[in-house]
């Protein structure tokens, strides 16, 4: 009885983390994103009318690249798991290995 409501609080406590990031935090970093690129364009996309601003287009780029991460990420999760397989961080970047267990 013990083992199985540990099983289920691992479950919840990654449940949660995955959704926290994929539900809320990527998309911030994508309006992060948006807001930059308006920074880095000026004239018209901002209200001031300044100059633009080359350190929000690297910021938007920057934005933009890890919210793509984030989503070839999922992608890749979900697609090994239907596979067997599962993606594991042991090296420092995500690898799919075969299911242990």
């Amino acid at each position: 009885m013990i083992d199985n409501l540990q099983y289920a609080l691992d479950g919840a406590w990654r449940v949660l983390l995955a959704s926290l990031l994929f539900g809320a935090v990527l998309p911030v970093i994508f309006a992060v994103g948006v807001w930059s690129f308006a920074w880095g364009s000026g004239g018209e996309a901002e209200v001031s009318h300044g100059r633009p601003h080359p350190v929000g287009k690297l910021l938007a780029g920057v934005c933009f690249l890890v919210v793509l991460l984030g989503v070839v990420l999922g992608i890749a999760i979900i697609a090994a798991t239907g596979f067997g397989k599962e993606i594991s961080f042991d090296h420092g970047y995500p690898t799919v290995v075969t299911k242990e267990g």
